[in-house]
């Protein structure tokens, strides 16, 4: 099958055995493509993120046996369920040589109505695909600055008493959280792309891109604390360009959190 250009070889081979397996499972009525290959902007380090539809009647079935349908599509190396991000009912897996990540996602009809985005179909049973996805929207969560603003500075706080105690790797975590969590789906709102965490911020944001390199720091206490230090500096800029007249600022709470910031760096000068 011919999924056109920007398609890599390794990935349209593994998509024309897989589809030609799973169209022969009468249990199944559909398989969707999404992410990168909606744009046909992938590469070599790309995933395969599959939608596979299931009949009602056999879904307990279909869920037992997902690893097993999955290691009839390739050479299966790995495979296990998504609870850690938080979809049981994505199975994760990695197939190789060549090494290929493909996500599988099994769903009924009536779950393909809430989604992040909408699959390109590749394969359906009498339009069964293509039926059950009109009947949703697809939405993909934007941030909310205001329920951002609310937390931001406790959040601070948090990562500025890591620092405090010595807590080097927490530390870092809480520098991450803030990236992942605040301002790169901040910069990438603003450039009107997906906010998706800190995905491609470097692509569709680079200029705040730029500024978060210093939010990347050396291994010390100090280091930390002057990261931090330009995660506000990031987040105060972002805030003021996109902040609309309904915004409310929490300034006690800035205030305050940013005196104890600059208290824990003089002490950590000492």
């Amino acid at each position: 099958m011919r999924f056109g250009k920007g398609i890599p070889p390794a990935h349209a081979a593994f998509l024309d055995r897989a589809l030609g397996i799973l169209a022969k499972d009468r249990r199944l009525f559909g398989v969707g493509a999404c992410g990168s290959f909606l744009a046909r902007k992938m590469d070599e380090h790309s995933d395969i993120d599959l939608v596979i539809g299931v009949e009602d009647k056999v879904h307990g079935e279909v869920t037992h046996e997902r690893v097993r349908i999955a290691e009839g599509l390739g050479n299966l190396l790995s495979a296990f369920t998504g609870e850690h991000v938080g979809d049981a009912r994505l199975v994760i897996c990695l197939y190789g040589p060549p090494l290929l990540h493909v996500d599988l996602k099994f769903l009924r009809a009536d779950e393909m109505a809430e989604r992040v985005e909408d699959p390109e179909v590749l394969w359906e049973r009498e339009g069964r695909m293509t039926a059950a996805l009109s009947k949703g929207v697809a939405r993909y969560p934007q941030p909310d600055l205001q329920w951002i603003e609310d937390r931001f500075w406790t959040w601070v706080h948090y990562a500025t008493s890591k620092i405090g105690r010595g807590e080097l790797f927490e530390s870092e975590d809480c520098l991450a959280f803030l990236r992942g969590r605040v301002l790169g789906p901040l910069a990438l709102l603003e450039k009107g792309a997906r906010p998706a965490g800190v995905r491609r911020v470097e692509i569709h944001a680079p200029e705040v891109a730029k500024e978060m390199e210093a939010t990347l720091s050396a291994h010390s206490a100090d280091a930390y604390a002057r990261a931090l230090e330009r995660t506000v500096a990031i987040y105060r800029g972002l805030r003021g360009r996109l902040a609309t007249d309904t915004f409310v600022p929490r300034p006690a709470a800035e205030e305050a959190v940013m005196a104890h910031l600059a208290e824990t760096r003089t002490r950590l000068r000492r």
